[in-house]
């Protein structure tokens, strides 16, 4: 029946242990049903299949094309579009991974409609893609997994004015701003996103207090088992009646797309013995882009330990027990942590992390002409200083967007490598002996 468990998707939680979002067929087929009726069969009809599926878009990904005829294009990650070979007309992602492929330029010709959701989207890279690319149609699309996938959208065509907003709900969804009172906000007052209707899930797996405490009755619907689900973002209404997400009212944070609990990260570092206490929040590089920055204190059985190897020590712990996308950029060692006069932690005056606080191997320096431009062109796009032979891209802050960019950049200095080396030959020197100059290649 639509009862029934269609998947168990797991979301990073807040005391380090994952929340199993128990979703059934009932939510799915809404979903699907909704993409049936907002999206023309030509726009759906090539559909690219990069999301992993330990990730709910990966459900819709996978079936929205086929209930309607279409046809999925597979690739194991988004850097394989490099290769100019995908014939795809829609693409789901979040801003960020858009944002590299449009400096790479290998967003494939190809797309017709661009489906955006998981991050903020600023106007400034909507009109970036209207301009930059023959896309047709972008959408703005808002929901956690708890409300199975999407829950808003807001579709945009190149003569329509741009907007940030997440739109209005989907099919069969109800979406309510509530205040710290459970009462409806005026119109333009700031709320907190509850969602009801048929996308609300069933609850988390075996975390019956949770799920009462998130998955609510909903008592604006004259029906006894309604559910809301409440989000924890914040928003408002526009005066067009269309929503304007405002961000979240608690210490959860995207990156890249991914939704991450630091409460997670922080449990993980305070199993380790050598830390005493620990904090981690999301901070914005140089560039814009945010990166999860990890505080430690040590215990003081290892408070004497150079920084180097407490940085490395860590970041082998943590990626043995959490995803890529959890592990911080960053590990700053502190002797106590910033408080407030009550004695609460002062956020704001933990300090933007240096170069030490970065996994650094011995220092030996970069050699001949492509070790020496592969430097300056890390040094530029990971903001550090002073890249040795033994530096490894994804200890010092890279990861697979950024990967794309330094693709795009060895280009214009015309060397060139491919993608895939990076991910096996990490460090400096190892990816040098792959990287050759183009011209050197043609000839």
């Amino acid at each position: 029946t639509s009862h029934h468990l269609a998947y168990v998707i797991y979301t990073s939680g807040s005391t380090g242990t994952p929340k199993g979002v128990m979703v059934e067929h009932g939510n799915t087929v809404n979903l699907l049903h909704w993409s049936g009726h907002a999206f023309a069969e030509v726009e759906i009809a090539r559909m690219l299949f990069s999301t992993s599926i330990n990730f709910d878009l990966s459900v819709y990904e996978c079936f929205s094309p086929l209930v309607q005829g279409g046809t999925l294009h597979l690739v194991d990650d988004a850097l394989v579009l490099m290769q100019g070979a995908q014939d795809v007309s829609i693409i789901n992602t979040v801003p960020s991974t858009i944002t590299s492929l449009l400096d790479a330029k290998a967003l494939p010709v190809s797309i017709r409609t661009i489906n955006l959701a998981g991050e903020s989207l600023k106007t400034t890279l909507i009109r970036n893609i209207f301009e930059s690319t023959q896309t047709q149609k972008i959408c703005n699309l808002y929901g956690p997994s708890e409300t199975t996938t999407y829950s808003t959208w807001m579709q945009m065509h190149r003569a329509d004015p741009v907007t940030e907003s997440i739109g209005r709900p989907i099919a069969n969804t109800r979406i309510y701003l509530l205040d710290a009172y459970g009462q409806p906000v005026p119109l333009g007052a700031v709320g907190e996103i509850y969602i009801g209707g048929v996308g609300v899930a069933r609850g988390y797996l075996n975390r019956p207090g949770l799920t009462a405490e998130r998955f609510l009755a909903d008592p604006f619907v004259d029906k006894p088992d309604a559910k809301m689900y409440k989000t924890g973002d914040l928003a408002r209404y526009l005066p067009d009646g269309n929503l304007e997400f405002l961000g979240r009212n608690d210490q959860q944070v995207k990156i890249r797309g991914f939704r991450i609990e630091p409460g997670e990260i922080e449990a993980r570092l305070i199993e380790h013995p050598a830390v005493h206490e620990a904090t981690v929040l999301a901070r914005e590089d140089v560039s814009g882009d945010k990166r999860l920055v990890a505080y430690v204190v040590a215990a003081p059985a290892v408070d004497g330990t150079a920084s180097d190897e407490f940085v490395a020590t860590l970041r082998a712990h943590l990626t043995a027990c959490l995803p890529d996308y959890m592990v911080p950029t960053a590990f700053v060692q502190l002797d106590t942590m910033p408080l407030t006069p009550n004695g609460k932690l002062d956020r704001k005056a933990l300090p933007a992390p240096e170069d030490d606080a970065y996994v650094r191997h011995v220092y030996e320096p970069p050699e001949g002409e492509i070790e020496q431009a592969l430097a300056g062109i890390w040094e530029e796009l990971l903001g550090v200083q002073r890249v040795g032979r033994h530096d490894n891209f994804f200890e010092l802050g890279g990861h697979s967007l950024m990967a794309i960019q330094l693709m795009e950049r060895l280009r214009r200095q015309g060397l060139g490598t491919e993608v895939h080396t990076l991910f096996a030959s990490s460090t400096l020197a190892d990816l040098a002996l792959s990287t050759h100059k183009v011209l050197e290649i043609r000839l």
